[in-house]
């Protein structure tokens, strides 16, 4: 996915600190691409304390955009935001040429993955991936999926028998059938081995260069192309 998005942590042309806007200045070009999501004013007030303010961005066709801050400034909470889950906030976000977040075709192309696995501990792995179709409302070849993620040989151990990064893995098995645009991940990274956070990137990057988009928290370095989104402290400029 060369070319698609250069790593940068951008100034807010929008005059917002702690924004980006996707379209930016390469040489004397400006760069923009079709809007996936556009997040305008974001404020976010919880138990009279202001998690962050004033946040705007936009993410393009191809552009993977990475929450950073420190604990508490909010990353989850902005997830949540964008994924309909969390309503009280200020600000305005507007999806797919402006539709609303709660219309039916946001929420079809739109995936959450939260920071938990999300997963049912009694359930075998073979088990969890039947019902996590069943829920997305897609069918796709579980033996295949188990290979993909590198749990096959393990399919039918419950869960809670396998380790964090294994449960991590079933979880993120949607990411290798959902029809979704827009990924929205919450610590994707955690718990997993070295092998697990390379086969993720790549098949971030293959969404990427299919057009998709995603907008992420991680505390783990990545070595996918990214531009930031920054809270809890003002946006860092690289020229």
């Amino acid at each position: 996915m060369k070319g698609l998005l250069q790593h940068r942590k951008l100034r807010a042309p929008c005059g917002i600190i702690g924004g980006i806007c996707a379209s930016f200045n390469k040489g004397n070009a400006v760069i923009s691409t079709p809007s996936l999501l556009h997040a305008e004013g974001l404020t976010s007030i919880r138990s009279e304390r202001t998690l962050f303010s004033g946040v705007s961005f936009t993410l393009g066709r191809g552009e993977l955009l990475h929450v950073e801050g420190p604990n508490g400034a909010g990353k989850s909470t902005l997830l949540r935001m964008l994924a309909g889950l969390f309503s009280d906030y200020q600000g305005a976000i507007k999806w797919l040429d402006g539709q609303a977040a709660t219309s039916e075709e946001v929420r079809r192309q739109t995936l959450f993955l939260g920071h938990k696995a999300g997963i049912k501990a009694e359930l075998s792995a073979l088990e969890n991936l039947a019902w996590q179709q069943q829920l997305d409302g897609v069918q796709a070849n579980a033996w295949d999926l188990l290979e993909q993620i590198g749990l096959l040989g393990l399919e039918d151990i419950p869960a809670q028998q396998l380790s964090a990064g294994q449960q991590r893995r079933i979880a993120l098995t949607r990411l290798w059938y959902s029809p979704a645009l827009v990924w929205l991940l919450d610590e994707p990274f955690t718990a997993l081995d070295r092998q697990g956070i390379q086969l993720l990137e790549q098949r971030m990057q293959e969404h990427l260069s299919t057009g998709g988009g995603i907008i992420m928290t991680s505390h783990q370095r990545l070595s996918v192309p990214a531009a930031t989104i920054l809270l809890g402290a003002e946006v860092m400029n690289y020229d």
